[in-house]
């Protein structure tokens, strides 16, 4: 039996809900699964949806912050936070403690959000003592449209995890036949995503959550084979 962990960074609550699919899945292949949450960053004012409420608070919104409702969205990130409240945050020791992980975060100018990226410096030891190496990677994302940068967060995500020796799985076409649709829909073959909307207003669609669930069942898969080969440590 393999174990997998879902690590995943959530704002909004939109990855939380594809992370939460994805260890279900891995639950229901026979693994043994942990759901951990990166922090946030410490300081409050380095939070982004902190900054633009108190900004938007003091002059008027420009047009396309209008259209993303930035200042609405506070609300919104301080009810996902509260649900995410009982999930435990993620240390090395998970990672140590995982045959296989799948990641998750949203999309941020089309890489990973800075609390994921300060998540993995601080697990630099890791890197130097090969605890990651030989063990399958999946990578989840959001972002507000299919046009602002899903596959290439996704994409960038794994330079860092390859530098830690992680092998990188994805979601097959022949698996995964309802991203090959004209439709606003997340996935693709690089990972499990989802459109959140430009305001945050959207949640997961019952075709992203599935497919987020069947990249959490290959990583547990992938993760039993190399173990019982003896490629895992």
């Amino acid at each position: 039996m393999s174990r997998v962990l879902v690590v995943y960074y959530s704002a909004y609550g939109h990855v939380y809900e594809m992370a939460r699919a994805a260890a279900a899945a891995a639950g229901e292949y026979g693994s043994e699964v942990r759901l951990r949450r990166i922090p946030e960053l410490e300081s409050e004012a380095n939070r982004t949806v902190f900054q633009d409420r108190h900004k938007n608070a003091e002059s008027p919104e420009p047009e396309l912050s209008r259209r993303f409702k930035t200042v609405g969205r506070f609300e919104k990130y301080e009810r996902a936070l509260e649900l995410q409240r009982d999930v435990p945050f993620a240390t090395n020791d998970d990672l140590r403690w995982a045959d296989g992980i799948v990641w998750g975060f949203p999309t941020y100018f089309g890489f990973m959000p800075a609390q994921v990226k300060l998540f993995l410096e601080f697990a630099s030891e890791l890197c130097a003592d090969g605890s990651l190496e030989g063990k399958p990677a999946g990578l989840m994302t959001s972002s507000g449209s299919i046009h602002t940068g899903q596959e290439a967060a996704i994409l960038t995500a794994m330079v860092p995890l390859f530098h830690f020796g992680m092998i990188m799985v994805g979601l097959p076409y022949s698996e995964n036949p309802e991203y090959l649709t004209a439709e606003a829909i997340g996935c693709s073959p690089y990972g499990a995503s989802t459109v959140a909307g430009p305001d945050s207003s959207l949640t997961p669609d019952d075709r992203e959550l599935l497919m987020a669930g069947r990249l959490g069942r290959r990583v547990a898969a992938v993760a039993e084979a190399l173990k019982a080969n003896g490629f895992i440590k």
